[in-house]
C-alpha cells in the first residue's frame, strides 16, 4: 500500500483530473493523469466501481494490488502527477500479478509518468538476451 501522502480522493480533485487530464486506455483499465504544480510528489487514486464486481472484498483486493504495483515502482515517477486508475473490467481481479504489473508499467511508460530510462523490464530482458547468446 502506498503512503497516505501519495493517495488522493474527493470529488473536487477527481473532477479536475477528469476534465483536464490526459488519458491512456487499455482493454481493462484507463490511466488519467495531469501534472500538479502545487505538489512536490505524485498522488494516486484507484477507482473500481460496483459494475466491475458486486463484492467490496474483490474491489478492495483490486485496489490493493494496483497500489502495491505503483508502490514498488514509485521511484520511477519523476514529476508531481495526479493519477487516477479507472478499472472497468472484472478480468483485473483474476489477472496474474506479473501480467498486471506488465500492463501497468506499459501504460505508465506510454503516458510518460515513468521515466523511460530506468525501465526495469527492459534491463531484465537485456540480461536474458545476453545469457541466451
Amino acid at each position: 500500500m502506498i503512503t497516505r501522502s501519495h493517495r488522493f480522493h474527493g470529488h473536487g480533485s477527481l473532477r479536475y483530473l477528469y476534465t483536464r487530464g490526459k488519458t491512456i486506455r487499455a482493454n481493462q483499465l484507463t490511466v488519467r493523469y495531469i501534472i500538479n504544480t502545487r505538489r512536490d510528489t505524485y498522488r494516486l487514486a484507484v477507482v473500481v466501481s460496483k459494475k466491475v464486481h458486486k463484492s467490496a472484498i474483490v474491489r478492495n483486493r483490486i485496489r490493493r494490488r494496483l497500489y502495491e504495483i505503483v508502490r514498488n515502482n514509485q521511484d520511477r515517477i519523476t514529476e508531481p502527477y495526479d493519477i487516477a486508475l479507472i478499472i472497468f473490467s472484472p478480468i483485473i481481479a483474476e489477472m496474474e500479478q506479473p501480467k498486471l504489473e506488465t500492463l501497468m508499467i506499459d501504460l505508465f511508460s506510454r503516458s510518460e509518468i515513468f521515466d523511460k530510462l530506468t525501465d526495469k523490464n527492459t534491463a531484465t530482458h537485456d540480461k536474458i538476451d545476453k545469457k541466451e547468446v
